[in-house]
């Protein structure tokens, strides 16, 4: 077994479960504000190729923008499961575009595996690692594999605006902006899944977050393909959600 499999793998297991539901206790930041109207952000984990290329290009297409939570290490060459992933060249041509590139941990590591002070440590050289590629230092933040503990949460909470879990759910006033939730959008259930939360943030005029990883003709079980990923954005134009990246979203909760 690999070490990202692994990490991968914690999660699923009790010990990871009930860590993730003990730290929706600990170290909380309620939003102070309910979002102004109903809006939704499109989230790479990972930044595959794919998601840099065709999901970039769709989204702009259809005027919106998204946000990819990128690895320095990936970007690097460092292999991984979704390989290939986008080079610091993609990825600077997505900002150059106005995607918002967020922070994932620099290796992927495993924030509830690697412990509090690791993953500041990844992340801070992950934040050197951007910065010396010309990107702007990232204020948004995605636990790798969803994963999390109650230290670790508390010990990245003072270097990002928000950080943003896995757990399904929508943002509102209160909602914590240190384990945001978000929705898959994977799978053969991707554009139905997208869909019901959609008309449901819709309604309740909410925040909601989507992710996903690779988008492809045949794509992992953590991405969606392009044909699903067209039906959500399609979606989101009949519906009139406004699109937001996760730092545009995190400053309408808080400012």
């Amino acid at each position: 077994m690999t070490r990202d499999s692994a990490e991968f793998e914690r999660r699923h297991t009790l010990v990871g479960k009930l860590g993730r539901e003990t730290a929706r206790l600990a170290a909380r930041r309620p939003a102070c504000k309910a979002p102004p109207r109903a809006m939704v952000s499109f989230t790479f984990d990972d930044a595959p190729a794919t998601a840099a290329t065709f999901a970039g290009a769709r989204l702009e297409a259809a005027g919106f923008r998204g946000t990819y939570f990128a690895c320095g290490g990936y970007m690097d060459g460092m292999d991984g499961p979704l390989a290939p992933y986008a080079d610091w060249s993609a990825v600077r041509a997505l900002a150059a575009q106005g995607h918002e590139i967020a922070c994932h941990t620099h290796g992927h590591r495993n924030c509830a595996v690697i412990g509090p002070a690791e993953a500041v440590a990844e992340t801070a050289r992950n934040r050197e690692a951007f910065e010396q590629h010309g990107l702007s230092a990232p204020t948004t933040f995605a636990y790798p594999f969803g994963d999390l503990s109650a230290g670790a949460k508390a010990a990245l909470a003072p270097h990002f605006n928000l950080l943003r879990a896995t757990h399904a759910g929508l943002m509102s006033k209160g909602s914590d902006l240190n384990q945001a939730p978000a929705v898959a959008i994977e799978g053969a259930a991707a554009a139905r899944t997208g869909i019901t939360w959609l008309e449901r943030a819709m309604a309740e005029g909410a925040w909601l977050i989507l992710y996903t990883h690779d988008v492809a003709e045949a794509p992992s079980p953590y991405g969606c393909t392009p044909a699903a990923f067209e039906a959500v954005v399609g979606k989101v134009r009949e519906l009139g959600l406004e699109v937001v990246t996760m730092a545009e979203g995190a400053a309408r909760l808080t400012a």
